[in-house]
């Protein structure tokens, strides 16, 4: 027994970072991305969730690769061989697209939970109840809490988020043969099955999975990890595990919708119609699964959310990440507090999340670059200098992220033209 618990032990300290990394990753921006992406274009925007997961892992790997080789963060890299102004830059946009997310985070979970307690209690419970209901839940476990058990908590909501959208995927599931030839990249086919241009939605969901953040908070969990040379396998499969549960997860939330809203031609502007439309499609059980699937997205994303910023200030000053002190606390609070502006003001959690997932694509280049940088320099990386390998896959993620870039800034020129005019 104790042998079995030993084993289960080694097991959850290979994948609780990478789990970490996901919860991080699947929140709602993720699950509105890809469930409008399932519903307009059906599963033909497959094959960006596979370019974005690519990506992902090889940039997790290299910025993980990093910490291992010199023993310093991102930021700390960033910082000391390029240019404080850049680690500051990180902070500051990191930052702004944080406070994005928590505020329509909040204002999604809030909004299905309302509209799923419908079904239970006459007329609904208000949105503010539930804000405030998961604003304190996460507030208490980081208050008690460390990073360990942050960790355990995350693993814990992950597998609920993960059964409810795959169990959701199957009972909803498109025809085997969409989901093989959304594999496939065919734009003509895109502007062939739906009215609506999808570049504005292929930049969420790249902005979404492919992450800033997610890499520069990978070398601060490396570091703490206290992995060196020895464990290079091990921050490989510990990255494989993250990726690979991120394109399960995100291809069964494309799947859900593209099965149900778009083979019935219903497009999807706000996280209510999830259920109101679902359910009449679907069922009360399809809906009810999905509901619990947002609201742990939600949840497990706002964690890391919230501890962004105090992480990054210790990072950048290079301090012990003590979370008990009174100024962490209090900018937690602030953050946290983020989370009522949707509830409080009726804005629409839709476009504000897509907004703050497009935000994230604008800084992907210059994530890519530094790491670019960094690791062609010998006296920091000796013999595990880039070879050009590995240099042109760097240079096709960063043509890769200067497209989505550009995309993102038409696309929100053109948002700002409207609301203008």
């Amino acid at each position: 027994m104790t042998t079995s618990k030993n084993k289960m032990s080694h097991w959850l300290s290979l994948i609780l970072p990478g789990l970490f990394l996901l919860g991080f990753n699947i929140g709602t921006g993720s699950v509105t991305s890809m469930a409008k992406a399932g519903a307009e274009h059906g599963m033909t925007l497959l094959w960006t969730i596979v370019a974005s997961c690519l990506c992902t892992f090889f940039m997790i790997n290299l910025y993980g690769r990093y910490t291992i080789i010199t023993g310093e963060t991102a930021l700390q890299a960033f910082k000391k061989h390029i240019h404080p102004a850049v680690a500051l830059f990180f902070i500051v946009a990191l930052t702004t697209g944080v406070c994005g997310s928590v505020m329509g985070v909040m204002g999604i979970v809030a909004e299905v939970s309302f509209e799923w307690s419908k079904s239970f209690v006459d007329g609904g419970i208000k949105p503010l109840y539930f804000a405030m209901f998961f604003i304190g839940l996460v507030y208490f476990i980081f208050w008690e809490g460390n990073t360990g058990f942050f960790e355990r908590s995350l693993a814990v909501i992950v597998a609920v988020m993960a059964l409810a959208f795959v169990a959701n995927f199957f009972i909803l599931m498109p025809p085997i043969s969409d989901v093989v030839s959304g594999l496939i990249p065919n734009m003509s086919a895109l502007n062939e099955t739906s009215q609506k241009s999808p570049h504005l939605i292929i930049a969420a969901m790249v902005g979404t999975t492919v992450f800033s953040g997610l890499f520069i908070i990978r070398t601060t969990l490396v570091k703490e990890a206290g992995w060196t040379l020895s464990d290079f396998k091990k921050q490989r499969f510990d990255a494989a595990v993250s990726v690979f549960l991120m394109f399960v997860i995100s291809a069964a939330i494309m799947g859900s919708t593209a099965g149900s809203l778009y083979v019935s031609g219903v497009t999807l502007e706000k996280a209510s119609q999830m259920m109101t439309l679902l359910e009449p499609l679907a069922g009360a059980l399809a809906t009810s699964i999905f509901a619990v699937g947002i609201i742990a997205a939600g949840v497990s994303s706002q964690f890391p959310n919230i501890l962004m910023l105090p992480w990054l200030l210790c990072d950048y000053r290079e301090t012990k990440r003590d979370m008990t002190l009174p100024q962490y606390r209090i900018l937690v609070l602030a953050i946290s507090l983020l989370g009522l502006v949707v509830p409080l003001f009726d804005a629409r959690p839709i476009f504000i999340m897509v907004l703050s997932q497009t935000f994230n694509a604008f800084i992907l280049p210059a994530t890519v670059l530094c790491i670019f940088y960094l690791t062609n320099k010998r006296e920091l990386m000796g013999d595990y200098k880039n070879n050009w390998i590995a240099n042109s896959i760097l240079s096709v993620i960063l043509a890769f992220s200067l497209f989505t870039s550009l995309i993102s800034v038409e696309a929100l020129i053109n948002t700002l033209s409207n609301l203008l005019k």
